[in-house]
């Protein structure tokens, strides 16, 4: 399995060489050269599989250059520290099947990819006996999961950018508490998108990149993506088990097209997905694009479910890839016309195509107090507010044909004052956040300027 740039000049690259690369060279984000199409036969295989080994499964199809016992030994690793014996439980409500992606070491979905990510990283410096300086940006649960995946690591230092006061109190405390002499918590001055754009001009300079040994924990990085293919596989087939429905819906709260991308390359590889439900909040510049084929920069508007206050989703590129069939001179102009004009525009013929896979609407933050509110007086059961988007939107767009799987991406605990307006209380915290606001932290307020924060990381790196 090779690996190719969607702006098409960097192809034939192997997966070490794709992860370590991070944001390809020219600029775009890395892709398989090819998805494999997995039988009924071999779906019905997979579906009996607890979940490390189904990892190994599933990755093994894009992984040929790691040896299969050290992948098995780093996945296995990987989920050792997740509190659910089922590492991605499904749980049925309310008619909804929940698939619980918040048993790892931070509580957010990002911990399923983080968590093998820092693995694989440890072990490809180990290999090659070299040095990295992650750099990320995240809107909320990426910086904790990716700091949680490789504080203490050897080879391996981390910066980590995250928009000033417009993420949660706990998930800021989350991330400034990891005191690690190999963490760096930047908080910039400015909004997610400010961060994922400093981000992408930083890994742009290829000068600075190879000079400081640069790695991405961000979803540009295609290891990020595969890991969240799994769950995918799991949940469909923990379902299948429970009604013996072969198809499924899947409902997906999503800001960076970077989860839901996950299940378009599962529907790919022939997972029986009959469409993947796109819910976004305020910040609705998906919404608009599956629905009316608008792609246009908007405003960010800060809501309950910070995660996703995001107006510029940098995984839509490996999307558009595929739906200007895999052509990277159209693709590479469409994301000119992007950074020229703040928006792309889509025939009618690919409007139709982007309505066959998705369907998309978007949850205020009223609509998602009142899912947090309903749902927890219908079923006891208290969802973040993330999830309740996820929830509104599967509700609210798929009848009863086929099961719907609504992606729960954030433990409610992470929320807690979403939860409380909703309720009248406080979710239950975790162990894990025990004590959190009376540990140290350390943090570095930063001007939202990529100049300043090369010159920040230049000092610091290994």
């Amino acid at each position: 399995m090779k690996y190719q740039s969607t702006r098409g000049k960097v192809k034939g690259i192997s997966f070490k060489q794709a992860v370590m690369m991070g944001l390809a060279e020219d600029g775009g984000l890395l892709l398989p050269e090819t998805i494999p199409h997995l039988t009924p036969g071999d779906l019905d295989v997979l579906s009996k599989l607890a979940y490390p080994e189904l990892a190994f499964q599933v990755m093994s199809h894009f992984i040929e250059d790691i040896p299969s016992a050290q992948l098995k030994n780093m996945i296995d690793h990987s989920y050792s520290s997740f509190t659910h014996p089922d590492i991605t439980p499904v749980v049925h409500h309310d008619g909804l099947y929940i698939l619980e992606l918040f048993h790892g070491p931070t509580l957010a979905f990002k911990d399923i990819a983080l968590q093998f990510l820092g693995n694989l990283f440890e072990y490809l410096l180990t290999e090659s006996g070299e040095h990295m300086n992650i750099l990320g940006a995240t809107s909320g649960d990426t910086g904790s999961a990716a700091i949680y995946g490789v504080r203490g690591k050897k080879n391996i230092n981390i910066f980590i950018l995250h928009p000033h006061k417009k993420v949660s109190p706990v998930q800021e405390l989350q991330m400034t508490t990891v005191t690690d002499a190999n963490v760096f918590n930047l908080a910039i001055e400015g909004t997610f998108d400010d961060g994922q754009k400093i981000v992408k001009e930083i890994f742009g300079d290829l000068n600075f990149k190879r000079q400081y040994a640069l790695g991405a924990v961000n979803s540009i990085n295609w290891a990020r993506v595969l890991a969240q293919v799994v769950y995918y596989f799991y949940a469909w087939g923990q379902v299948r088990k429970q009604t013996g429905a072969d198809k499924v819906y899947f409902s997906v709260p999503t800001g960076n097209f970077g989860d839901i991308f996950a299940g378009y390359i599962a529907k790919r590889m022939g997972l029986p997905i009959e469409k993947l439900v796109l819910a976004t909040n305020a910040n609705n510049i998906l919404a608009r694009f599956v629905n009316a084929g608008d792609y246009s920069i908007g405003e960010v508007h800060p809501t309950f479910s910070p995660s996703m206050d995001i107006q510029n989703a940098s995984n839509l590129e490996r999307y558009l890839f595929y739906l200007f069939n895999d052509d990277s001179e159209r693709l590479t102009a469409a994301m000119q016309q992007f950074t020229d004009m703040g928006q792309i525009s889509f025939t009618e013929e690919q409007l139709a195509d982007i309505s066959e896979v998705f369907l998309s609407t978007s949850v205020d933050n009223d609509q998602t107090l009142a899912t947090i509110r309903d749902f927890h007086a219908a079923t006891g059961y208290v969802l973040d507010p993330h999830t309740a988007t996820g929830i509104k939107a599967g509700k609210e767009l798929v009848g009863g044909e086929y099961p719907v799987i609504c992606l729960a991406t954030a433990h409610p605990a992470k929320f807690p004052e979403a939860v409380n307006q909703s309720i009248g209380k406080d979710p239950e915290p975790p162990v894990s956040l025990e004590g959190l606001e009376d540990r140290e932290q350390r943090c570095e307020v930063i001007e939202a300027n990529a100049d300043k924060i090369k010159m920040y990381l230049a000092k610091r790196a290994l």
